[in-house]
């Protein structure tokens, strides 16, 4: 009897412990909740390509928007819209994009799968469920900015967040002086970010 009654509440605490873990490991906000851009938004024209770069997020607005604090990860995540105004169709493919602080120092950008790697480590997160980390991964990348597609007539703009990593993976703290560079626009353009 007690044999019995110890197998069935070990099975059906195993069977609550694998159905928490069933979710993403960070709560994300559907991108679609995400709100427009607001405040002291930076913009650039460059051969009818119009740029446009919201305020820096703070470590609230990065929590509440993907349950995990990215600057603490050494991930500064900036918020871009690069809306085709006329002219011949842009290849995003070959934009790059470069960060700089007021050191001259370069801040990496990476992909979004890989913040999501600076994200686990900073907070010491190693054993999980793939299919938790998947979900997460897949969430997170959907607020990655689109450069797979050209914009165009068809495709007007493209909206999302450029992740850049401090240059010593330390976690962002007084970001003072940023540049954003962007080359392979009809134009190079710059813009200060603070």
């Amino acid at each position: 009897m007690i044999s019995r009654r110890f197998w069935s509440v070990a099975l059906a605490l195993c069977l609550l412990t694998c159905a928490s873990c069933a979710g993403s490991l960070f709560k994300v906000k559907p991108v679609v909740e995400l709100p427009p851009m607001t405040g002291d938004i930076k913009s650039a024209t460059a051969g009818g390509v119009t740029v446009r770069v919201a305020p820096l997020m703070t470590d609230e607005e990065s929590q509440e928007l993907f349950e995990a604090n990215l600057p603490l990860s050494g991930i500064l995540p900036v918020r871009l819209e690069m809306t085709f105004d006329s002219g011949v169709a842009v290849e995003t493919k070959k934009v790059r994009f470069h960060l700089t602080d007021a050191t001259g120092r370069e801040w990496k950008l990476v992909a979004p799968k890989a913040a999501v790697g600076r994200i686990l480590k900073a907070n010491d997160i190693y054993a999980y469920n793939p299919n938790s980390r998947k979900q997460f991964e897949k969430e997170f990348v959907a607020y990655g900015l689109d450069l797979k597609s050209p914009l165009s007539v068809e495709e007007k703009s493209h909206k999302g967040f450029l992740f850049f990593q401090t240059p010593k993976s330390e976690p962002v703290e007084n970001t003072g002086k940023l540049v954003l560079s962007i080359a392979g626009l009809p134009e190079p353009v710059t813009i200060n970010l603070r």
